[in-house]
């Protein structure tokens, strides 16, 4: 198998939201997905950039994607944030999300984060026995919170 990794492009944006979409139906919320590739694009690429990705390329099709972004700890300082890793799921289990996940390890060590951190469903099990191969921490202390854009209209 001949996988490239490379940095996201503009263009790159139509299939990085099919792969979410992906993500959101193995997560049992296919539903829940509400960007466009528009905004993706623009949050991506835009004056008030949001994030940075990878893709994993075979034969030039994406296959997969690492998305992160840079976030601030009162604690630690400037802390990376892997929010998704994707692969097709015809592709997984071939060695393509070690190639992305070191890849955004990179970027992390580049820019000298104090911290680089993720979320992982307690379900996923696949996931969660790949990320204790690399030493991860897994944090059961904390409980995500958030608001929606639904809620917050009505406050």
């Amino acid at each position: 198998m001949n996988v490239d990794i490379r940095k996201g492009i503009p263009s790159d944006i139509p299939e990085v939201l099919h792969l979410v979409k992906e993500l959101a139906a193995f997560e049992n919320a296919p539903n829940e997905v509400e960007v466009t590739v528009e905004e993706m694009t623009e949050w991506g690429f835009g004056y008030d950039k949001q994030f940075d990705f990878f893709v994993a390329l075979e034969n030039n099709i994406i296959i997969g994607i690492a998305l992160y972004y840079f976030k601030y700890s009162t604690w630690k300082g400037k802390c990376l944030f892997l929010e998704d890793i994707i692969v097709t799921e015809t592709h997984r289990g071939k060695g393509i999300g070690k190639l992305l996940f070191d890849q955004v390890v990179i970027i992390a060590k580049e820019t000298k984060v104090r911290r680089m951190e993720w979320q992982v469903l307690d379900w996923n099990t696949t996931a969660i026995e790949f990320y204790k191969k690399y030493g991860a921490h897994l944090d059961g202390e904390w409980v995500n919170c958030k608001l929606t854009n639904h809620q917050l209209e009505k406050m």
